[in-house]
C-alpha cells in the first residue's frame, strides 16, 4: 500500500468517521450527561467494537480477496458497491438534519466503556460497511491482503477514537454548534453522501487481475 493510498484513506475514514451516526449520538450524550470522561470512556468501547468487526471482516474479505474473479465480482464488488452508493444516496437526500441526543443515566467509566464497545458490535451495518469500504484501499497485488485488512482496521479504530474521543471531550460545545448550525450538520451528510457514492461507483467499476 502506497503512502498516497494512505492518505487517501485516512482522509476517507475521517470523513465518514466524523458524519453524525448512532456511535457519534451515543458518545455526545454520555459526555453532556455525566461529562467529559464520560464521553471519553463511550468512544473507547466503540473503537473497542470496532476491533472485533475488523477481525470478522479479515476472516470473510482474506479469502474473497484472494478469490477467483467472477466470486469477487458476484459477493464484494456487486454488493458492497450496492451498498455504498444506497448509504451515499440515504446522506445526499438529506433536506435538514436535526441534532438529537437522548438522555443517559448515571453509568461508571467501566460501564460507560463497556455499552460503547456492545452498542458497536451489535451494529451489523458497521460489519457491512467494512466488507464494502476496506477492500478499495487493498492492492490487486498485495502479498498479504488479510494482514492489510487488518492493519486498515485497526487504523480505522484508532481514527474513530482520537475523533469520537475528542468529540466526547468537547460535546457541549460541539452539540450546541451543531444545534445552531443545522445547515452545517446537513452538509456534512452531504458531503459524506457524496463520497459514498464516489466509493461505490469505484468498487464497482474495479478490475481486478
Amino acid at each position: 500500500m502506497s503512502g498516497t493510498q494512505f492518505i487517501l484513506f485516512s482522509l476517507t475514514s475521517l470523513l465518514v468517521i466524523v458524519t453524525p451516526g448512532q456511535d457519534m449520538l451515543l458518545v455526545m450524550s454520555r459526555s453532556l450527561a455525566q461529562g467529559s470522561s464520560a464521553g471519553v470512556a463511550t468512544a473507547g468501547g466503540i473503537s473497542l467494537g470496532l476491533v472485533g468487526h475488523t477481525a470478522l471482516a479479515a476472516l470473510g474479505l482474506g479469502s474473497i480477496l484472494m478469490a477467483s474473479s467472477g466470486l469477487f465480482l458476484l459477493l464484494l464488488k456487486l454488493v458492497g458497491a450496492a451498498y455504498l452508493v444506497y448509504l451515499g444516496l440515504r446522506l445526499l437526500r438529506t433536506r435538514e438534519a436535526a441534532l438529537e441526543l437522548s438522555e443517559a443515566r448515571a453509568s461508571s467509566p467501566t460501564k460507560l466503556f463497556a455499552e460503547g464497545a456492545l452498542s458497536n458490535l451489535s451494529n451489523p451495518k458497521v460489519t457491512i460497511f467494512y466488507l464494502a469500504f476496506l477492500p478499495q484501499f487493498v492492492p490487486a497485488d498485495a502479498e498479504h491482503p488479510t494482514l492489510l485488512i487488518v492493519a486498515l482496521g485497526l487504523a480505522f479504530s484508532l481514527l474513530t477514537f482520537l475523533v469520537k474521543g475528542l468529540v466526547g471531550y468537547f460535546a457541549g460545545a460541539l452539540s450546541a454548534w451543531l444545534r445552531a448550525r443545522p445547515r452545517a450538520l446537513t452538509g456534512v451528510y452531504r458531503t459524506s453522501g457524496a463520497v459514498m457514492v464516489g466509493l461505490g461507483v469505484r468498487l464497482a467499476l474495479e478490475r481486478r487481475t
